[in-house]
Parts: C-alpha cells; sequence; structure tokens
C-alpha cells in the first residue's frame, strides 16, 4: 500500500508541477479540468447513476467549465457568485452534516447530482482564478489544507481522545477527532504567521509575492486575518465530512480507485471543494 501511495504522489506530482508552474495557466487549468471531470465521473458512481450515466455527468462537466473558460470567467472578479457560493456552503454543508447519513439519499436524485456537478464547477472554477492571480496565491491556498490536514492527521493519532470526550462525527467519521480538528488549526496558524513574515524579510523573490495571507494581512490586518484562516480551515473538516458522509451513504471506503493507494479524485479533493469557493468571495470582496 505504502509503495503504491508513493509512485502515485509521484505520477501526480510529475504531471502538476510542470503544469503548476508552466509560464501561463493554460496547462494547470487544464490538468485541474481533466481531474474535475474524473470526480464528476465519482460523483454519478457514487449516486447510482451507473456507469454510462457517469461518463455522461463528466462530460457534462467537461462542457460547462469549457464553456466559463471561453467566456472568459478566469479572470473576472464574480463577487455574486462568490457570495452565493460561500453561503451555499456554509448553510448546505451545515445542514447536511445535521441530517447526517440517513439523510442523503433522501434527497431527491436529480438535486444530489446537480448539486455535485455546481460544486465541482465552482471548485475547478476557483482553483482556475487562483492560478490567474499568481503561482504563490494559489500555492498558500493548497498549503493550507494540506498542512490542515497533515497536522489533523498527526494530533488525532497523538492526542485523539484524550482531551475531548466524543468524537468529532462519530456517525460520519469514527476515526476523527477534535484534538485532530485544533491540530489543524495550530499548523495552518503557524503556516499562516511563518509565509507573512517570510514576505516580509524577503527582498523580493517568491515568498514575497501575493499570497492569501499577505492579501488578508494588507486588507484587514494580521488578527483578522488568522480568524479568516481559522474558518478555511473549520470549512476544509466540513468539506471532508460532507464526502465522508455520502460515502458511507453508498456504502464504499473511496469514491474510486483512479489513485491507487490513495483512492479516487474526490477523496483527495473534498477539503478542497468549499474551501477554494469561500477563498474567492474572500479575496473578491
Amino acid at each position: 500500500m505504502l509503495k503504491q501511495r508513493v509512485i502515485t504522489a509521484i505520477v501526480l506530482l510529475a504531471i502538476l508541477l510542470p503544469a503548476l508552474f508552466y509560464k501561463t495557466p493554460v496547462p494547470f487549468c487544464t490538468v485541474a479540468l481533466l481531474l474535475i471531470a474524473a470526480g464528476a465521473w465519482e460523483w454519478g458512481r457514487l449516486n447510482t447513476l451507473g456507469q454510462f450515466g457517469s461518463i455522461g455527468l463528466a462530460l457534462v462537466c467537461v462542457l460547462v467549465c469549457g464553456l466559463s473558460w471561453y467566456a472568459g470567467l478566469l479572470v473576472k472578479t464574480l463577487p455574486t457568485l462568490w457570495a452565493v457560493a460561500g453561503a451555499g456552503w456554509v448553510l448546505v454543508g451545515g445542514w447536511l452534516l445535521r441530517n447526517g447519513v440517513l439523510g442523503w439519499p433522501r434527497i431527491p436524485k436529480v438535486l444530489r447530482i446537480l448539486g455535485g456537478l455546481v460544486a465541482l464547477w465552482l471548485a475547478w472554477l476557483a482553483v482556475a482564478q487562483a492560478r490567474v492571480i499568481g503561482v504563490p496565491f494559489l500555492l498558500s491556498v493548497l498549503l493550507l489544507v494540506w498542512v490542515a490536514d497533515i497536522f489533523a492527521y498527526f494530533a488525532g493519532r497523538t492526542f485523539g481522545g484524550r482531551f475531548s470526550k466524543g468524537k468529532l462525527a462519530p456517525s460520519i467519521s469514527p476515526g476523527k477527532s477534535w484534538e485532530g480538528v485544533w491540530g489543524g488549526m495550530v499548523g495552518v496558524v503557524v503556516l499562516s504567521l511563518f509565509w507573512v513574515w517570510a514576505g516580509d524579510v524577503s527582498a523580493g523573490g517568491f515568498l514575497a509575492e501575493p499570497t492569501l495571507f499577505s492579501r488578508l494581512t494588507q486588507l484587514h490586518g494580521v488578527a483578522m486575518m488568522l480568524l479568516v484562516i481559522l474558518f478555511l480551515t473549520a470549512m476544509s473538516v466540513v468539506g471532508d465530512l460532507v464526502e465522508s458522509l455520502i460515502k458511507r451513504s453508498a456504502g464504499v471506503k473511496d469514491s474510486s480507485g483512479l489513485l491507487p493507494g490513495h483512492g479516487g479524485i474526490l477523496d483527495r479533493v473534498d477539503a478542497l471543494l468549499p474551501t477554494l469557493p469561500l477563498v474567492m468571495m474572500l479575496v473578491t470582496f
């Protein structure tokens, strides 16, 4: 299993890194579009569309994203869209977690399919716009989610159950603990403060280019930046739990086997689905 995970990670990095650092956003946006389309295929399978229906959903996802690209949305601010998307994730995400695993099948199938398609489209549009803003900006967003996940894993393994009486969401994801959440938040606070400090002391160069952390600090100060970062970390947990809820309802462990050793595309981007639109909402305002 470890060998599979390492090989898969190396292959993904060999594809993503050259696309990410290319002089224009086109290669990265294209790779992201293919990954999101694969996520749409997984979404169809999780919601019993069948093989052909899931492929059709993936093609529709490519069409919607492609039309957005053609219409020039990657370079537009879209404050209303991001405000609606951000509010939607906060409200709908909370509502889904409140209703739990049993509540998911009660939602009409067409709404589940369309809701997933919209969420994937918004995530692609947000990550594409973030790449248009700049590589450091996009990396700061991705690192926020990755660092939160890594710190949460190790904090949960080390301290899980020692300070809290119950699990985070036992009926949805029994392995997650409150200590993991707090550990993830500590990790992103350290990351954000270090990046702001490094940008201040470096004389130009990569670290001094605009990032999510520097933008929020310049606009609202360090204290507000930290509050926003903690909020985004909490929403990344919501994204993770929502996908776990859907997989538990479907009776599967992974969204697919597309990434050997890692599961599926949705397993890797679940925390980014709410975080990316919320980031674009915050920087737009």
